[in-house]
């Protein structure tokens, strides 16, 4: 089938909209702010085979790691009309335990056609502390109920061997339950939205599914073909205490794609911030559109002409029982941050300086609720910009809580929410400001941090300098103030106040 360019336009562009359709339904029929207001959610339609055939435009993290959800229940099931299935498993197509992805299969005329599926970030499934991200976990089972790829719904209704165990393991029963149902309708609607583009033609949509696959690797080989040739290295390093766990890729661009290879970096850890290989494959796609052309399909066509080696075993290729919460939100960005900083060599002016280089992710709660937060930060300069202040960067696109839907859900206020003078990085083009964002408890609770640049600036590029390291101070009621580690968790009463500092984006040139 050879489809002409509006055509195949009007084609990738109603696809899409159906993703954007199920990330709407989901935004609106949450329960918890995470989601409703933060927008900590994301939304696909595959192919029958489990290849992304279109993405709304998310969550990075969320949406390159989707298809491992999907090709473990492809692999683990023979799909039936009417059912839904739930994994969550880090070592069987999840990254990390609150995100939980739902995905159903498409039928038409009693045949399979698609998929489609929405990952959600819950904001507590359990484990040994409110937020399921404890710093002290070195067994993902420390950190929640872990679900492998398993039936959930069938013909609307939640079936009990799902539903039941997961909502006995979290501390917010009530509100999971409303963020699983607005999942749920989320992939109810795009069912019927594929159902109404395909009509009686299944064939004719097959065809133009592979169109729009075949055109996303034809354009993504062209803008590859663009970057200089060669192995282009880059390293860098995680926070693990006073010690480093080095990320190490040689990246080989040539004519027939590129490849990433991981295998010199650092052995797994005994802590959180292990990130399975899903997540390392989503930091790929990521940067490949950072470098070539944003207007490149999002689909599985455009990565064919990609590959990924990794050590299992490794920092970014964990294997269970790793702990891996942080993996998914803060292995990522450095991961990012490592492909981006060699294909600066690759392709000198497109690269932007280092960002924060981090999701400064505040957690929470106790045994009546669960908080849980990305605190924005700088941006890196790129050739002719300044960096953007007070943004979500990198793997993440979320929003933030505003403070009145914060105030009225949780038992806390905030006293400082501003932009952090002189955090950005000097340059020609300065880099973007961090955040400081103060936080004063009204109740007992238990607080985990999980961040990273507390030790090592976010690089400059071209002669920038580097932006500022982030912080994380806690004030008691009594006074004393305690300078905290960027990955903790402590007991806080009324009266104590956190205040993040956020890291500021690197500079560009001199």
């Amino acid at each position: 089938m050879t489809m002409s360019p509006i055509d195949l336009e009007i084609a990738r562009n109603r696809l899409r909209g159906i993703a954007d359709e199920m990330g709407i339904v989901l935004r609106r029929t949450a329960y918890s702010p995470n989601i409703k207001e933060r927008a900590d959610c994301s939304a696909a339609v595959f192919t029958a085979q489990g290849e992304m055939l279109a993405q709304a435009e998310h969550i990075p993290v969320h949406l390159g790691a989707m298809p491992a959800s999907v090709q473990a229940v492809i692999d683990r099931f023979d799909p039936e009309p009417g059912v839904q299935y739930a994994v969550n498993d880090p070592f069987e197509g999840g990254t990390h335990l609150n995100d939980l992805t739902i995905v159903q299969p498409v039928f038409r005329a009693g045949r399979l056609i698609a998929w489609v599926g929405n990952r959600a970030h819950h904001a507590d499934v359990g484990g040994e502390a409110p937020g399921s991200m404890p710093a002290h976990a070195t067994d993902v089972r420390q950190e929640g109920i872990v679900v492998s790829p398993m039936p959930a719904v069938r013909s609307g209704v939640w079936l009990d061997g799902f539903l039941q165990p997961f909502l006995a393991a979290t501390r917010t029963p009530h509100e999971r339950r409303g963020d699983l149902s607005a999942q749920l309708g989320a992939n109810q609607v795009a069912v019927r939205r594929l159902g109404d583009l395909v009509g009686d033609d299944v064939d004719g949509f097959v065809a133009m599914a592979a169109e729009i696959l075949g055109y996303g690797e034809r354009r993504m080989a062209a803008a590859i073909g663009g970057l200089d040739s060669g192995t282009f290295r880059f390293t860098d390093y995680m926070e693990f205490g006073d010690a480093d766990v080095a990320i190490r890729v040689a990246l080989d661009i040539g004519a027939d794609g590129i490849v990433a290879d991981f295998t010199g970096s650092d052995d797994q850890v005994p802590a959180n911030f292990n990130a399975v290989e899903a997540v390392t494959r989503s930091c790929l796609y990521y940067a490949l559109r950072v470098v070539t052309d944003p207007t490149i399909p999002a689909n599985g066509g455009s990565y064919r002409v990609t590959g990924l080696k990794t050590r299992p075993g490794s920092i970014v290729s964990a294997l269970p029982p790793a702990a891996v919460a942080a993996g998914n939100v803060e292995t990522s960005q450095r991961i990012a941050d490592v492909l981006l900083g060699a294909f600066a060599e690759a392709a000198r002016g497109r690269v932007p300086a280092a960002s924060q280089g981090t999701m400064n992710n505040v957690l929470i709660g106790n045994d009546t609720f669960a908080y849980y937060e990305t605190v924005a930060g700088g941006q890196g300069a790129g050739s002719g910009r300044h960096g953007e202040s007070g943004i979500q960067t990198g793997m993440t696109n979320t929003r933030n809580t505003p403070i009145e839907s914060l105030e009225r859900h949780y038992p806390f206020r905030v006293t400082r929410y501003t932009l952090r003078r002189n955090s950005g990085g000097g340059g020609r083009f300065r880099g973007g400001e961090g955040i400081e964002r103060e936080i004063e408890f009204a109740a007992p609770a238990t607080l985990s941090l999980m961040g990273e640049r507390r030790r090592h600036r976010p690089w400059g590029l071209e002669g920038g300098e580097p932006g500022a390291c982030g912080e994380d101070i806690l004030t008691r009621a009594d006074g004393s103030v305690e300078r905290l580690p960027g990955k903790v968790t402590v007991e806080v009463d009324p009266g104590d106040v956190l205040l993040v500092r956020t890291p500021g984006g690197g500079g560009y040139g001199r």
